[in-house]
């Protein structure tokens, strides 16, 4: 039994070392958020038995959790270079009719050349309609972000564009007039930790997390928004390190203890021998 109870040991320490090893390997890695293995112990016992003689049967992986704590801000002085300080991630959803929306805190957004804002993925970035004058949000709508490059009904071109804390995206044009163009899509769940991960920092909404709440940054439960700013990697190297060191010793224990299991069964059938 010892060499079984070992061997799930040796499991949960392998499960532990690639689950550091990933979150040391995206250190650097924009808005990556790290997850934490979770284990509880293996208990058995017959009705009739004496529980207070049974040492146990090893451990398990009950899970592992991410850890949605908020990362270092970077400064990086490019307009739509947008981090969330607090609460919330936005959404962005992938091209053609059956495009899926997913979530993310990573907010390199570039503009492609029909002049939609989109993510490292390609995928759009949703906002939410406003009123043009006052920014105010008019709907609950998502609709793809596209910068324009004149004034509406005009041949005024674009100068330039902000967007505010409360994530509302401003066009200003050469005639010195400013519209508000839309508000961005900031969403929130009932459960972060139910999120399903997709890779490349993104997420999309499971049973275990809920419906997706949509609403302007800056407001309840949705953090504010940076713009000329990337949230960093979570990770904290050091103490990734720490518990490297941690697993590594644990599997070490647990393969001397079945290399010590291993002798004494030999011993034993040594002598019966």
């Amino acid at each position: 039994m010892s060499f079984y109870t070992s061997l799930s040991g040796l499991k949960a320490s392998q499960a532990d070392l690639s689950t550091i090893s990933n979150n040391v390997a995206n250190v650097n890695t924009t808005a990556f958020k790290k997850s934490k293995t979770s284990f509880g112990d293996i208990f058995a016992s017959a009705p009739t038995q004496n529980t207070r003689q049974i040492a146990g049967q090893g451990v398990r992986v009950l899970g592992i959790n991410q850890q949605f704590v908020q990362g270092t801000i970077e400064t990086t002085d490019k307009t739509l270079d947008l981090a969330v300080t607090g609460e919330g991630f936005f959404t962005v959803k992938t091209l053609g009719t059956g495009g899926t929306t997913a979530y993310t805190r990573n907010g390199a957004f570039t503009m492609d050349k029909s002049r939609f804002v989109v993510d490292t993925t390609g995928a759009r970035l949703q906002v939410l309609p406003v009123d043009p004058a006052t920014g105010a949000i008019t709907g609950t709508a998502l609709t793809d972000l596209q910068i324009p490059s004149v004034k509406p009904s005009t041949t005024i071109e674009l100068a330039s564009v902000s967007i505010s804390e409360k994530g509302v995206i401003a066009a200003t044009y050469a005639d010195g007039t400013t519209e508000a163009i839309g508000s961005i899509a900031m969403a929130n769940f009932a459960s972060q930790d139910g999120l399903r991960q997709k890779g490349d920092a993104h997420w999309e909404a499971s049973i275990n997390s809920g419906n997706a709440i949509y609403g302007g940054a800056g407001q309840g439960m949705f953090g504010s928004v940076r713009s000329g700013a990337l949230e960093r990697s979570n990770v904290d190297i050091t103490e990734e390190l720490v518990g490297l060191i941690s697993a590594q010793r644990n599997f070490q224990a647990n393969a001397k203890a079945i290399e010590t299991s291993t002798a004494i069964t030999q011993t034993i059938v040594n002598l019966r021998t």
